[in-house]
């Protein structure tokens, strides 16, 4: 590491690459997590590399360059976080995780249950402080001591912080444990079924696999149609009216489906519909309407 950062100081830009490179893919999920917004987090990500690449006269060598750009990382988060209030998520690209899969099993599950819908939403319930020492200690390991000073605060803030952020997200479920309990093959059953019933606009399979107590949302609308009656309501209403297309995808590490509406020849993207999980059975659908299809390995439009 010593002679790339010595030929990055002078200048060279190729070395400077080759330090920060490795830490990118986690950077960008941190900088997710922090501020739920995969276009914000790519902004942090920029901005931290930029005030590395300019800093790097002032980094003290202690022998890994990763505490030191999450120092940066965490910062740039804060400092957006106190400018606005986030009141929506936006959906996570599994191709933003494939940095995942050089890690331990136990590593990886780890950073695929951090980016999850609902602990990144329970990350939002906790101050900028609560969140940034919980995703540093317990999500990234870093020692409380660590925290103290990437966050400039003291031991004992980080340990009450830690403390009392822990109490909010500790009930939260995991996708990976329901996909895994699940299994290839009833995963690929439960795909199957969910994208003919959609397809054929079979009401009543679609509700027959939702919980009692199923919510279905579809940001950045504002409505949420909570329980069977109604989520049957809306779709006879609204959705079923018009012919689908569905294609299986992943985002947050969450079983998801591309939704195509025919739309004279050709179909075009309606929402990414991430779906959570109780067992086999679907408990939340949350429909992005905005979601970059691409974004998530999906095509632009299907033919007809």
């Amino acid at each position: 590491m010593q002679e790339l950062l010595d030929a990055a100081r002078a200048g060279d830009e190729h070395a400077f690459a080759q330090l920060v490179d490795p830490w990118r893919g986690e950077l960008h999920a941190h900088c997710y997590r922090m501020l739920g917004s995969d276009a914000d987090a790519e902004d942090a990500v920029q901005e931290t590399l930029v005030r590395a690449w300019k800093g790097l006269s002032g980094y003290e060598d202690r022998g890994s360059i990763r505490p030191w750009l999450y120092k940066i990382a965490t910062n740039r988060c804060l400092t957006q976080i106190g400018r606005r209030s986030l009141e929506e998520l936006e959906p996570y690209p599994e191709s933003r995780l494939s940095w995942t899969t050089s890690l331990s099993p136990e590593a990886e599950l780890l950073a695929l249950e951090s980016v999850e819908l609902a602990f990144v939403a329970s990350l939002q319930h906790l101050s900028a402080l609560q969140r940034a020492v919980l995703l540093l200690r317990d999500v990234l390991a870093f020692s409380a001591r660590e925290v103290a000073e990437v966050l400039e605060t003291s031991v004992a803030a980080v340990n009450s912080a830690l403390q009392r952020a822990r109490a909010v997200v500790s009930a939260v479920p995991s996708q990976q444990q329901a996909l895994h309990a699940l299994g290839e093959s009833g995963e690929r059953d439960l795909v199957r079924r969910y994208m003919a019933a959609w397809e054929a606009r079979d009401v009543d399979t679609i509700v027959a696999m939702l919980a009692d107590d199923a919510k279905y949302s579809m940001p950045p609308l504002p409505d949420v149609f909570v329980g069977h009656a109604a989520i049957r309501t809306f779709l006879l209403d609204g959705p079923l009216q018009s012919e689908w297309r569905f294609l299986p995808a992943r985002a947050n590490g969450h079983l998801a489906f591309g939704t195509y509406l025919l739309d004279g020849d050709r179909y075009v993207p309606g929402g990414l519909d991430v779906v959570v999980l109780r067992g086999s059975v679907i408990v939340e659908v949350v429909s992005y309407l905005e979601a970059d299809f691409p974004s998530f390995g999906l095509p632009s439009s299907l033919p007809r």
